[in-house]
């Protein structure tokens, strides 16, 4: 027995006992468990008799049709949009499309083809043999990750840090900061933020928001919305307007949020920027364009596609990766 194995606590053996468990328990990743089962020479020999003698100990035993799914490399990555298309928020906005081209460019130059799918197409059998997957969508309260995880598959995930997986994202946190700044040079007293906390980006967004205002006495309100589409901007004015709430800024957490709020305060009589200043998220190309031209947060998407692509391929080579964080910038327009 080896001096790990002296040093472990020894567990019975359990029918329910993962590959996932077995990793962790031996402080490897699933990939090396699932190759030093099959006798992989990409296993050194002294880590596969050790992670085979523990497998024999607790009684775990490797799913032959699983393995041979895994171990036949597909050259493929699927990639997962967890996204809910609507009328105004399609798939051809910006998010997922920039970040599916900057996926795509990266992983072809590697040999590798693209399986795009959503959560329906998630569990078919092209899927399930990917050599990775990458999540673009994590869902409230990354609920999106815990499901796709159970796949099995190296995961890299598009949002905001959280537990043990690689994160490729933007600043979020800074983002709602320079956006508070944005408002205390105007003089704004009374901003509202639009959006929908319990998705963790947005709870970022939110925090660097308050933290930033709150040095200057504000305490800005909050207004939930699920729906990050135009109508959805507007209720969120109207809502504001029939209560009497004084208000003198907005913070959208989507710039179709934000487009939406400055066509509700048109037709309510709240100019924009002189009553109200407004400020959106991801500068779409439609911001710039948009009239007035709209204030947004930049993230630069085409550089995270890259950065997720590389981080899944590093995974698949089982070697080590880390989240990445990338910068944002506030575009300041008219609003």
């Amino acid at each position: 027995m080896s001096r790990h194995q002296k040093n472990r606590p020894v567990a019975a053996p359990s029918a329910s006992l993962t590959m996932a468990d077995l990793a962790e328990m031996a402080g490897v990743s699933k990939i090396t468990i699932s190759r030093a089962l099959s006798d992989s020479p990409l296993v050194n020999r002294e880590t596969r008799e050790r992670l085979q003698a523990l497998a024999h100990e607790l009684g775990y035993k490797l799913n032959v049709s699983a393995r041979n799914l895994r171990l036949r490399r597909s050259h493929t990555v699927a990639v997962i949009v967890e996204m809910k298309p609507s009328h105004d928020r399609t798939m051809l906005d910006p998010y997922p499309l920039i970040l599916l081209g900057g996926i795509s460019q990266e992983l072809t130059a590697h040999g590798y083809s693209v399986l795009l799918t959503t959560r329906q197409g998630a569990t078919a059998a092209a899927v399930q043999a990917a050599d990775g997957l990458i999540l673009l969508g994590q869902g409230s309260r990354q609920d999106a990750v815990r499901r796709f995880d159970k796949l099995g598959l190296p995961m890299v995930v598009w949002g905001a840090p959280g537990d043990e997986h690689i994160v490729v994202g933007s600043d979020n946190s800074q983002g709602g900061r320079v956006v508070a700044e944005h408002f205390i040079r105007l003089g704004r007293r009374n901003p509202v933020f639009v959006g929908n906390p319990n998705h963790p980006e947005i709870f970022e967004r939110l925090n660097g928001f308050v933290d930033a205002l709150a040095a200057h006495g504000i305490k800005p309100l909050l207004i939930r919305r699920d729906e990050f589409t135009l109508a959805s901007g507007g209720d969120a004015m109207h809502s504001l307007m029939d209560r009497g709430v004084p208000f003198d800024a907005v913070f959208a957490c989507s710039d179709l949020l934000a487009m939406g709020a400055i066509r509700a305060l048109n037709t309510l009589g709240r100019t924009v920027p002189n009553d109200v200043s407004v400020v959106g998220y991801d500068d779409m190309p439609l911001a710039a364009s948009f009239l007035p031209p709209l204030s947004s947060v930049r993230q630069d998407w085409q550089e995270g596609g890259t950065l997720l692509a590389r981080k899944v391929l590093a995974l698949i080579g089982d070697q080590p990766e880390q989240s990445e964080t990338l910068p944002v910038e506030l575009i300041v327009r008219e609003t």
